[in-house]
């Protein structure tokens, strides 16, 4: 295999998972709501995390769109996991 054909493999693999790894977020969001309330820290610095890598894809020349749209659901989870934990 080539390897930009492997990069290119391996970027789509990686954004799935991220955005995979935030979707795994709605169990905790579910506890959170029942009153079974988890550490709202990880969350956070999730959502901190993935909102640096969303403005960098998005800010840099050329824009990289698939850092952007593999780190904006963390941004989106990330802040539901964190305000239903507090």
């Amino acid at each position: 295999m080539e390897d930009s054909k492997f990069i290119k493999i391996l970027g789509i693999a990686a954004a799935v998972m991220a955005i995979l790894m935030y979707v795994s977020y709605l169990p905790q969001i579910m506890d959170n709501l029942s009153g079974a309330k988890g550490n709202p820290l990880q969350p956070l610095v999730a959502m901190i995390n993935s909102t640096l890598w969303f403005i960098y894809g998005i800010g840099k020349k050329p824009r990289d769109f698939s850092i952007a749209v593999a780190n904006f659901p963390g941004i989106i989870f990330g802040a539901i996991t964190f305000l239903t934990a507090i």
